[in-house]
């Protein structure tokens, strides 16, 4: 028997553990994005960068430091002031232009990732304040670090064919109503003759495109996507399309990973489902979002008159219960804003958690959103579900809660 001290201490710790690396779970991932938070890469009206993004590919741990340069253009009529830039993490060191730069000119952010975290993927953000931008710029680092060389299918290890991509379950980031998110991805062609890459049975708001096309033998190329969004769609969704290769269509083939990593400190116990539409014997590629509210053009009084979503514990623990139980909890939300609050979707990262239905709440009024857990089939041991709340507020249009306890 696991004493009830220990499990609270345990629930605890690996509580605050949680909080620092689901950003790094759950966030947007390593992608090239075309648009940042600012159209076209501009912001405020009064900057413009010429990248939010450096993805550094794959690197080896040997490599030793990497570093990546963006520019800041004033494009705006007075001068420009890179107040502050702070790093992710003390893995990475920023340096950047202190002096005003006058309309026109151009400054950078330099950035040195020093790779000595050991063999792992890597995204890193580096936020940076501007003058007259309201809001700060979030720039990121990504890349992929290995222990050792590898070939082409042992970095690429689902196939189509000769086409390889590293995952079929590519992350496509946070989008806003009314925006697009788009991205790319790495592919590879296994073969000794160039191939040409086609899409059939694309979902609707997706579209997509390689370049160059054909993919060279025994080369890589970009597989660029747009999504765009609409209000039929709100939190996680996914965008399918099914790879044709030289105008044929395959069921993935899946090689075992050349690399064994150890689980991230504080995930063993994160319980997620894979998508049942993709991987070995499957015919797609899904590419999924998380679409909230766009508060963009809000004023400030709209803002200050908006919902407000207070959850009395973000967290509810079923304890130690037997492998099988039915469990059901609930979380209490308060509403502390000034208009009605409407949660758009629940999004659970198991399908052994559901949530009910959310009623909207009346300004300083509760509700209650119930949820039930099944825990046959669930790993013995400590647990942790994530459930995520899409709601009307601009303080908070991302809210997660958690599920955690301990199966026996």
């Amino acid at each position: 028997m696991i004493p009830t001290g220990y499990l609270k201490r345990s629930v605890m710790r690996r509580f605050i553990i949680y909080s620092l690396v689901l950003s790094s779970l759950f966030a947007a991932p390593r992608l090239i994005f075309a648009q940042g938070t600012g159209k076209d890469n501009t912001f405020g009206g009064v900057v413009k960068l010429d990248k939010v993004v450096h993805d550094f590919g794959d690197i080896l741990v040997s490599d030793g430091p990497v570093s990546a340069t963006f520019t800041a253009t004033n494009i705006g009529k007075k001068p420009l002031v890179i107040y502050n830039v702070s790093s992710s993490c003390g893995c990475t060191d920023v340096e950047w232009t202190r002096q005003p730069l006058k309309p026109g000119e151009s400054g950078t952010i330099k950035a040195v990732y020093k790779n000595d975290e050991g063999g792992y993927p890597f995204d890193k953000s580096l936020t940076v304040n501007f003058s007259d931008v309201k809001q700060p710029v979030v720039l990121r680092l990504r890349g992929e670090s290995h222990a050792k060389k590898l070939s082409l299918s042992e970095l690429y290890t689902v196939r189509f064919g000769n086409l390889a991509f590293k995952s079929v379950d590519i992350k496509g980031g946070n989008m806003s109503q009314d925006q697009q998110r788009s991205g790319e991805v790495v592919v590879a062609n296994l073969g000794t003759k160039p191939l040409k890459v086609a899409f059939s049975d694309v979902s609707d708001g997706l579209s997509l495109k390689v370049s160059p096309n054909p993919v060279p033998a025994s080369g890589t190329a970009k597989l660029s996507y747009t999504v765009t969004a609409d209000r039929d769609h709100w939190g996680k969704n996914y965008y399918y399309a099914t790879p044709v290769v030289d105008g044929h269509q395959y069921k993935a083939v899946v090689a075992p990973s050349k690399e064994t990593r150890d689980p991230q400190a504080g995930t063993e116990a994160l319980v997620a489902d894979a998508n049942p539409e993709l991987g070995a014997g499957k015919t797609r590629i899904g590419i999924y979002t998380i679409t909230k509210e766009n508060f963009s053009s809000w004023t400030k009084e709209q803002r200050d008159a908006a919902s407000c979503p207070v959850a009395k514990e973000s967290t509810f623990s079923f304890g130690k219960v037997k492998a099988g139980k039915q469990v059901s909890g609930s979380f209490e939300i308060a509403n502390q804003g000034k208009s009605p609050l409407k949660v758009y979707k629940v999004d659970s990262e198991s399908s052994h958690a559901k949530a009910s239905s959310f009623p909207d709440v009346a300004p300083s009024s509760k509700g209650k959103l119930s949820v039930t857990l099944d825990t046959s089939g669930l790993p013995k041991g400590e647990c942790l579900i994530v459930m995520t709340l899409t709601t009307n507020s601009p303080l908070r249009p991302i809210m997660n809660l958690f599920l955690t306890g301990w199966i026996e």
